[in-house]
């Protein structure tokens, strides 16, 4: 798995968990609809950890809980 699928992966995993949808998320982190859902369709593979800490902080957890699953335990290598 790449980080842009694990990203988009957990992104989607943190909304099931929390039964909000997409443009909730969007509207309690500050952050785009087009932006989440350039992430969440795959469109967007390069997302900023300044993205991301806007969603943590809608989502109300720490970047670190955001990393800390198992989706970004095992990453393919991106250099090759």
């Amino acid at each position: 798995m790449t980080i842009g699928n694990a990203v988009k992966e957990r992104i989607i995993e943190l909304c099931k968990e929390r039964n909000i949808t997409i443009n909730k998320l969007g509207t309690i982190s500050g952050v785009t609809q087009s932006t989440i859902s350039n992430i969440v369709s795959g469109r967007n593979n390069s997302t900023t950890i300044s993205t991301i800490k806007k969603l943590c902080d809608g989502l109300n957890i720490s970047v670190v809980m955001f990393f800390d699953c198992a989706l970004f335990r095992c990453l393919e290598q991106e250099i090759k």
